[in-house]
């Protein structure tokens, strides 16, 4: 009788496990967003943004995203999936939520917003946190998203020349442009400071023919100069100087004396 109740009481206790697991499986299955109206699913998600809950957001974004598939509600959620992205530190996943809009919706009125925003994020993650850091120059990195946000202002300003956007994207062109630019130059200087001279004038005739407006051309024409020089190459030397010069009149780069003197911070007075 006694060996009964205990294996009836071993019974009791494992059915009312499995009874428990089963519920927990239930319960993590369970949406309580699922008699929710697409309005009301849209503000949760805007409330979750404007909190700063973007995890949150991002969830919301994707269940309505399926709900209202096929309308302009879930092209905006799409647009807000990305911007909430980007704003939580991923930039590949933002990246991919705007292709794949900007795929599906050749023809929708914010895509001039969507390339700009794809602008955006390469050209803040290219930037990047560890070089405020570490005092990195952003011509010193890896220039690939450097020139895929470039791409996407490109595009922007070239459909859309009158969007809100492009101005920004024209300003933010022209920085990403010397950037690139400077790339290059860094890319020279490591070669000629290592005796590769021809590598460096290489490099930096491309600086040269593809960026020749802006700052940086001054010093890829200085080190094709200095290149030119120890290979003994002195046509080609002279004649870039006069390139220089021409374009430079008042360069510093080719005549340091020109630089003004410092003064000491104790003779502020004078």
């Amino acid at each position: 009788m006694v060996l009964r109740l205990k294996l009836s009481t071993v019974w009791m206790a494992l059915g009312l496990s499995i009874a428990i697991l089963f519920t927990g499986c239930a319960n993590s299955n369970y949406d309580p967003t699922k008699d929710w109206s697409v309005d009301r699913l849209y503000s949760e998600a805007k409330d979750e943004m404007a909190a700063g809950a973007y995890d949150k957001a991002i969830g919301f974004y994707e269940k309505l995203e399926g709900r209202a598939a096929g309308t302009a509600l879930a092209q905006q959620a799409q647009l807000d999936k990305a911007w909430a992205q980007y704003k939580t530190n991923e930039p590949v996943q933002a990246v991919a939520t705007l292709d794949r809009f900007i795929k599906l919706h050749p023809a929708s009125p914010a895509l001039d917003y969507a390339l700009y925003l794809k602008g955006l994020v390469n050209f803040n993650d290219n930037l990047g946190l560890m070089s405020s850091w570490t005092n990195q120059d952003l011509a010193e990195r890896d220039p690939k998203q450097a020139k895929e946000s470039f791409e996407a202002f490109r595009e922007l300003v070239t459909r859309f020349p009158d969007s809100k956007y492009s101005e920004d994207g024209r300003l933010r062109m022209a920085f990403i442009k010397n950037s690139l630019a400077r790339s290059d130059v860094h890319v020279a200087r490591y070669y000629y400071q290592r005796g590769a001279y021809v590598a460096a004038i290489n490099r930096a005739q491309t600086t040269v023919q593809e960026f020749r407006d802006v700052p940086a051309v001054e010093e890829a024409l200085l080190i094709m100069i200095q290149s030119y020089d120890k290979l003994g190459l002195t046509q080609l030397r002279d004649d870039t100087q006069r390139v220089l010069e021409t374009s430079y009149p008042n360069s510093v780069l080719l005549h340091p004396e020109r630089v003004p003197a410092k003064k000491s911070w104790w003779k502020f007075w004078q």
